[in-house]
Protein backbone atom coordinates (compact mmCIF):
# COMPACT_ATOMS: atom_id res chain seq x y z
CA UNK A 1 0.00 0.00 0.00
CA UNK A 2 1.36 3.48 -0.39
CA UNK A 3 0.77 6.57 1.25
CA UNK A 4 -2.77 7.57 1.43
CA UNK A 5 -2.51 11.10 0.60
CA UNK A 6 -2.78 12.09 -2.89
CA UNK A 7 0.35 12.58 -5.11
CA UNK A 8 1.07 14.61 -8.51
CA UNK A 9 3.14 13.51 -10.96
CA UNK A 10 4.41 15.31 -14.22
CA UNK A 11 4.19 13.23 -17.37
CA UNK A 12 6.31 14.52 -20.51
CA UNK A 13 7.12 12.66 -23.97
CA UNK A 14 8.20 14.20 -27.19
CA UNK A 15 10.28 16.67 -27.07
CA UNK A 16 12.55 15.53 -29.92
CA UNK A 17 15.45 18.00 -28.69
CA UNK A 18 13.63 21.28 -28.26
CA UNK A 19 15.66 22.18 -24.77
CA UNK A 20 13.93 25.52 -24.95
CA UNK A 21 10.99 24.08 -24.46
CA UNK A 22 11.66 21.35 -21.93
CA UNK A 23 13.16 24.28 -19.50
CA UNK A 24 10.26 25.93 -20.31
CA UNK A 25 8.07 22.99 -19.01
CA UNK A 26 10.52 22.09 -16.03
CA UNK A 27 9.71 25.28 -15.09
CA UNK A 28 6.26 25.48 -14.76
CA UNK A 29 6.28 21.98 -13.12
CA UNK A 30 8.55 22.95 -10.40
CA UNK A 31 6.39 26.25 -9.47
CA UNK A 32 3.50 23.78 -9.22
CA UNK A 33 5.21 21.99 -6.36
CA UNK A 34 5.73 18.61 -8.50
CA UNK A 35 8.49 16.97 -7.88
CA UNK A 36 7.87 13.44 -9.31
CA UNK A 37 8.62 14.06 -13.70
CA UNK A 38 7.96 10.46 -15.90
CA UNK A 39 9.15 10.63 -19.62
CA UNK A 40 7.20 8.81 -22.28
CA UNK A 41 9.83 9.03 -24.50
CA UNK A 42 11.24 10.52 -27.83
CA UNK A 43 14.40 12.87 -26.19
CA UNK A 44 16.19 13.25 -29.96
CA UNK A 45 15.70 13.58 -33.08
CA UNK A 46 14.05 16.60 -35.03
CA UNK A 47 15.71 19.69 -33.08
CA UNK A 48 18.94 20.54 -32.21
CA UNK A 49 19.87 19.97 -28.94
CA UNK A 50 18.89 15.95 -28.01
CA UNK A 51 22.14 15.55 -26.10
CA UNK A 52 21.14 18.23 -23.64
CA UNK A 53 17.68 17.20 -23.46
CA UNK A 54 18.81 13.75 -22.44
CA UNK A 55 21.02 15.12 -19.92
CA UNK A 56 18.58 17.25 -18.86
CA UNK A 57 16.01 14.51 -18.10
CA UNK A 58 18.81 12.28 -16.36
CA UNK A 59 19.25 14.25 -14.03
CA UNK A 60 15.34 15.37 -13.54
CA UNK A 61 12.83 12.76 -14.80
CA UNK A 62 12.40 9.57 -11.86
CA UNK A 63 11.64 7.27 -15.02
CA UNK A 64 12.27 7.66 -18.56
CA UNK A 65 10.58 5.06 -21.37
CA UNK A 66 11.89 4.35 -24.43
CA UNK A 67 10.75 6.67 -27.61
CA UNK A 68 10.89 5.22 -31.37
CA UNK A 69 13.34 7.75 -32.11
CA UNK A 70 15.38 7.00 -29.00
CA UNK A 71 15.58 3.28 -30.47
CA UNK A 72 16.42 3.54 -33.65
CA UNK A 73 18.32 6.66 -34.19
CA UNK A 74 21.46 5.44 -32.80
CA UNK A 75 20.63 1.46 -33.46
CA UNK A 76 24.58 0.30 -34.30
CA UNK A 77 23.54 -2.21 -36.35
CA UNK A 78 20.95 0.03 -38.72
CA UNK A 79 23.08 2.05 -41.42
CA UNK A 80 21.90 5.37 -41.55
CA UNK A 81 21.70 6.01 -45.35
CA UNK A 82 20.06 9.69 -44.67
CA UNK A 83 22.20 12.97 -44.03
CA UNK A 84 19.67 14.37 -41.96
CA UNK A 85 19.44 10.85 -39.37
CA UNK A 86 23.49 11.08 -39.16
CA UNK A 87 23.25 14.37 -37.94
CA UNK A 88 21.16 13.93 -35.18
CA UNK A 89 22.66 10.47 -34.24
CA UNK A 90 25.93 12.02 -34.12
CA UNK A 91 24.44 14.99 -32.25
CA UNK A 92 23.64 12.87 -29.35
CA UNK A 93 26.47 10.65 -29.21
CA UNK A 94 27.35 7.08 -28.52
CA UNK A 95 27.32 7.01 -24.33
CA UNK A 96 23.81 8.82 -24.74
CA UNK A 97 22.46 6.87 -27.66
CA UNK A 98 23.30 3.23 -25.88
CA UNK A 99 21.56 4.69 -22.46
CA UNK A 100 18.72 5.58 -24.70
CA UNK A 101 18.02 2.21 -26.57
CA UNK A 102 18.56 0.66 -22.97
CA UNK A 103 15.22 2.66 -21.55
CA UNK A 104 12.32 -0.22 -20.53
CA UNK A 105 9.31 -0.10 -22.69
CA UNK A 106 6.85 0.60 -20.22
CA UNK A 107 6.25 1.45 -16.66
CA UNK A 108 3.16 -0.03 -14.24
CA UNK A 109 1.65 1.34 -11.18
CA UNK A 110 -1.00 1.35 -8.93
CA UNK A 111 -2.74 5.23 -8.73
CA UNK A 112 -6.19 5.13 -6.39
CA UNK A 113 -6.68 1.19 -7.26
CA UNK A 114 -6.13 1.45 -10.89
CA UNK A 115 -3.14 -0.17 -12.63
CA UNK A 116 -1.54 2.82 -14.60
CA UNK A 117 0.55 1.87 -18.00
CA UNK A 118 2.77 4.45 -19.12
CA UNK A 119 4.42 3.63 -22.51
CA UNK A 120 5.42 5.42 -25.51
CA UNK A 121 3.01 4.24 -28.74
CA UNK A 122 1.64 1.33 -29.13
CA UNK A 123 1.56 -2.01 -26.51
CA UNK A 124 3.31 -3.61 -29.19
CA UNK A 125 6.15 -1.78 -30.48
CA UNK A 126 7.29 1.94 -30.03
CA UNK A 127 7.07 1.58 -33.91
CA UNK A 128 3.50 1.16 -34.08
CA UNK A 129 1.65 4.53 -34.20
CA UNK A 130 -2.10 4.47 -32.78
CA UNK A 131 -3.62 7.86 -33.60
CA UNK A 132 -6.17 9.19 -31.93
CA UNK A 133 -8.53 8.59 -34.74
CA UNK A 134 -8.54 4.92 -34.55
CA UNK A 135 -11.20 2.04 -33.82
CA UNK A 136 -12.78 -0.18 -31.15
CA UNK A 137 -10.15 -2.85 -31.54
CA UNK A 138 -7.00 -0.44 -31.46
CA UNK A 139 -8.57 1.22 -28.41
CA UNK A 140 -8.59 -2.41 -26.26
CA UNK A 141 -5.10 -3.43 -27.78
CA UNK A 142 -3.35 0.01 -26.01
CA UNK A 143 -4.39 -2.38 -22.92
CA UNK A 144 -3.31 -5.46 -23.66
CA UNK A 145 -0.49 -7.60 -22.08
CA UNK A 146 1.94 -8.36 -25.05
CA UNK A 147 5.51 -9.99 -25.33
CA UNK A 148 6.80 -6.05 -24.90
CA UNK A 149 4.96 -5.08 -22.15
CA UNK A 150 5.52 -8.51 -20.31
CA UNK A 151 9.42 -8.17 -20.95
CA UNK A 152 9.06 -4.78 -19.23
CA UNK A 153 6.54 -5.35 -16.48
CA UNK A 154 6.08 -9.29 -16.30
CA UNK A 155 2.91 -10.85 -17.28
CA UNK A 156 0.62 -9.56 -14.11
CA UNK A 157 -3.12 -7.80 -14.31
CA UNK A 158 -4.00 -5.33 -17.47
CA UNK A 159 -4.09 -1.98 -16.95
CA UNK A 160 -7.44 0.21 -16.71
CA UNK A 161 -5.14 2.98 -17.09
CA UNK A 162 -3.02 3.57 -20.16
CA UNK A 163 -1.24 7.00 -21.15
CA UNK A 164 0.80 7.12 -24.02
CA UNK A 165 2.26 9.57 -26.68
CA UNK A 166 4.49 9.18 -29.66
CA UNK A 167 1.48 10.85 -32.12
CA UNK A 168 2.20 14.93 -30.74
CA UNK A 169 -1.68 15.16 -30.45
CA UNK A 170 -3.24 15.23 -26.89
CA UNK A 171 -6.39 12.98 -26.11
CA UNK A 172 -8.49 11.43 -23.62
CA UNK A 173 -11.42 8.50 -24.74
CA UNK A 174 -12.98 6.31 -22.43
CA UNK A 175 -15.05 2.64 -23.02
CA UNK A 176 -16.68 0.21 -21.58
CA UNK A 177 -15.14 -1.50 -18.72
CA UNK A 178 -14.00 0.98 -16.79
CA UNK A 179 -11.00 1.91 -19.13
CA UNK A 180 -9.31 5.25 -19.80
CA UNK A 181 -7.05 6.05 -22.16
CA UNK A 182 -4.94 8.98 -22.53
CA UNK A 183 -2.13 11.03 -24.87
CA UNK A 184 -0.16 13.65 -22.94
CA UNK A 185 0.89 15.07 -26.72
CA UNK A 186 4.42 16.87 -26.74
CA UNK A 187 6.67 19.07 -25.29
CA UNK A 188 8.89 19.70 -27.72
CA UNK A 189 6.63 18.83 -30.92
CA UNK A 190 3.28 19.38 -30.47
CA UNK A 191 1.00 19.24 -33.66
CA UNK A 192 -2.51 21.39 -34.18
CA UNK A 193 -1.62 23.57 -31.47
CA UNK A 194 2.17 23.77 -31.19
CA UNK A 195 2.23 24.87 -27.47
CA UNK A 196 4.32 22.41 -25.74
CA UNK A 197 1.75 20.70 -23.47
CA UNK A 198 2.67 18.17 -20.28
CA UNK A 199 -0.08 16.12 -18.10
CA UNK A 200 -0.40 16.31 -14.34
CA UNK A 201 -1.37 12.55 -13.14
CA UNK A 202 -2.81 12.76 -9.77
CA UNK A 203 -3.80 10.34 -6.87
CA UNK A 204 -2.57 8.51 -4.52
CA UNK A 205 0.45 6.19 -6.14
CA UNK A 206 0.60 2.52 -4.93
CA UNK A 207 -2.74 2.26 -3.49
CA UNK A 208 -4.76 -0.87 -4.89
CA UNK A 209 -8.08 0.92 -2.93
CA UNK A 210 -10.27 2.95 -4.97
CA UNK A 211 -9.65 6.58 -4.59
CA UNK A 212 -10.28 10.06 -6.23
CA UNK A 213 -7.44 10.41 -9.23
CA UNK A 214 -7.11 13.04 -11.63
CA UNK A 215 -5.55 13.85 -15.26
CA UNK A 216 -5.30 17.55 -16.49
CA UNK A 217 -3.33 18.84 -18.91
CA UNK A 218 -1.41 22.03 -19.47
CA UNK A 219 -0.26 24.52 -21.70
CA UNK A 220 3.65 26.09 -21.47
CA UNK A 221 3.98 29.02 -23.73
CA UNK A 222 7.71 29.39 -24.48
CA UNK A 223 10.27 32.02 -26.87
CA UNK A 224 10.18 29.75 -30.11
CA UNK A 225 12.27 32.37 -31.23
CA UNK A 226 14.75 31.73 -29.70
CA UNK A 227 14.47 28.07 -30.29
CA UNK A 228 14.79 28.24 -34.00
CA UNK A 229 17.62 30.58 -33.56
CA UNK A 230 19.44 27.92 -31.90
CA UNK A 231 18.34 25.61 -34.75
CA UNK A 232 19.49 27.73 -37.37
CA UNK A 233 23.05 28.29 -35.21
CA UNK A 234 23.76 25.06 -35.20
CA UNK A 235 22.61 23.80 -38.81
CA UNK A 236 20.01 21.26 -37.86
CA UNK A 237 18.42 19.35 -40.69
CA UNK A 238 15.11 19.84 -42.31
CA UNK A 239 14.74 23.37 -40.71
CA UNK A 240 11.94 24.28 -42.76
CA UNK A 241 9.91 21.16 -41.34
CA UNK A 242 11.44 21.76 -37.78
CA UNK A 243 9.68 25.92 -38.32
CA UNK A 244 6.77 24.48 -39.53
CA UNK A 245 6.14 22.43 -36.20
CA UNK A 246 7.15 24.66 -33.96
CA UNK A 247 5.34 27.65 -35.20
CA UNK A 248 2.28 26.05 -36.91
CA UNK A 249 1.67 22.67 -35.51
CA UNK A 250 1.84 21.13 -38.67
CA UNK A 251 3.87 18.02 -38.93
CA UNK A 252 6.39 18.05 -41.97
CA UNK A 253 5.01 15.14 -43.76
CA UNK A 254 1.54 17.21 -44.30
CA UNK A 255 3.59 20.62 -45.32
CA UNK A 256 2.57 19.99 -49.12
CA UNK A 257 -1.54 19.80 -47.98
CA UNK A 258 -1.01 22.62 -45.89
CA UNK A 259 1.06 24.90 -48.54
CA UNK A 260 -1.98 24.32 -50.96
CA UNK A 261 -4.49 25.19 -48.19
CA UNK A 262 -5.89 21.46 -48.86
CA UNK A 263 -7.70 19.64 -45.18
CA UNK A 264 -4.97 18.38 -42.70
CA UNK A 265 -7.29 15.83 -42.34
CA UNK A 266 -5.98 14.14 -45.35
CA UNK A 267 -2.63 13.57 -42.99
CA UNK A 268 -3.83 13.54 -39.57
CA UNK A 269 -7.88 11.82 -39.65
CA UNK A 270 -7.77 9.06 -42.54
CA UNK A 271 -7.09 6.09 -41.99
CA UNK A 272 -3.48 5.16 -43.91
CA UNK A 273 -1.51 1.86 -44.73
Amino acid sequence: MGNSAPERIALVSDVHGNLTALVAVLADIEARGITRIFNLGDYVGKGPRGREVVELCQERCEVNILGNWDDFLPDPDRAHDDDALRWWRDEVGEAHGKWLRDLPFCHDFLLSGRRVRLMHASSETVHRRVRYVHDGEEFLGQFANTPATIAAVGDGTEPDLVGYADTHDPAYETQLRGRTLFNTGSVGNCMGDPTPLYCILEGVVGSAEPAPWALSFVRVPYDVDAELAVARRLGVPMYDGYEAELRHGVYRGAMHLFAAGRSLDEYYHLPRD
